[in-house]
């Protein structure tokens, strides 16, 4: 197999451009680097991978990933160590260029594919409004994933998915559920709550608890009037790491919920709110 070894050749350099936004919009493409989320992208949506490349070493290390590739008739490309840390320093030896879903922004028809989404009937939704840290909305993705959640939402001005910290935040989850972008959150709330989901606002404002919501979930809790039922269909919404949702948001919500905090720390990062909040809807709803 020939190896690539100009670390200043043109292909190097629009690859390592995908790193860029600019570069990702113009060519609706985008890196996948590491061997998780690279063996992910084979799995569950191949006919989206443009190129793969890959060390001798991580060849030889990762054949599980590259065999299945070349099987599929995927373009493995064989590289030096330069070339790859030229591409990119997050390699871990292995990186595949991958052309955008259809479902994100840009397509010029997100609400279209929101109620596609919709009509197959989601039991658990997870949104991201305003949210702008990478680390924070690819791990909320993961967790989402992990919570056995039908869709993520990023609204407002979060994160772009594909910016290569997102990507790797997510472990390869971003190729496991519908991930939408290019929406607003009053559109998202109330095409949510149209199709019958309660909407949840995570705050630590909260008038209710999540362990009481939790201790009543279900066909036999005994909930009081008006109390929601976490064992129903939800969506929940979760705010910026700054400052959290804005107050016109939390007015949009059926509900606002806090996570107890019984410590003495004086609150949750977003993630991990987020993913205390998903696993309380899905054990309710199993």
């Amino acid at each position: 197999m020939t190896e690539l070894t100009n670390s200043r050749s043109e292909r190097v350099r629009s690859v390592r451009s995908l790193a860029g936004r600019s570069a990702r919009s113009r060519t609706n493409r985008f890196l996948v680097e590491g061997p998780q989320g690279v063996r992910e992208a084979v799995a569950f949506v191949p006919a989206r991978i443009r190129d793969v490349y890959v060390s001798a070493a991580a060849d030889a290390r990762y054949d599980e990933i590259t065999g299945s590739a070349r099987a599929l008739d995927l373009r493995v490309h064989r590289v030096s160590d330069e070339v790859l840390a030229a591409m990119s320093p997050d390699a871990q030896g292995i990186l595949a260029v991958v052309e955008q879903s259809a479902t994100t922004a840009g397509t010029g028809s997100t609400e279209h594919l929101l109620l596609e989404q919709l009509r197959t009937a989601p039991r658990l939704v997870a949104v991201l409004s305003n949210v702008r840290d990478p680390g924070n909305a690819g791990t909320v993705i993961r967790a989402a994933d992990a919570a056995g959640a039908d869709l993520v939402v990023l609204a407002g001005e979060s994160v772009d998915i594909y910016n290569p910290k997102v990507v790797r935040s997510t472990a390869g989850s971003l190729f496991h559920l519908p991930v939408l972008t290019g929406i607003t959150v009053s559109a998202l709330v109330g095409a949510l709550q149209a199709n019958g989901l309660l909407v949840l606002a995570a705050d630590g404002s909260g008038d209710l608890d999540l362990d009481d919501l939790l201790d009543v979930a279900g066909p036999d809790g005994r909930r009081a009037a008006g109390t929601p039922d976490l064992a129903g269909a939800t969506a929940w919404v979760f705010g910026n790491e700054a400052w959290g949702l804005r107050a016109d948001e939390r007015a949009l919500a059926d509900a606002v919920v806090r996570v107890p905090l019984r410590g003495k720390a004086e609150s949750l990062n977003l993630a991990t709110a987020a993913t205390v909040c998903l696993y309380a809807s899905a054990r309710a709803q199993r």
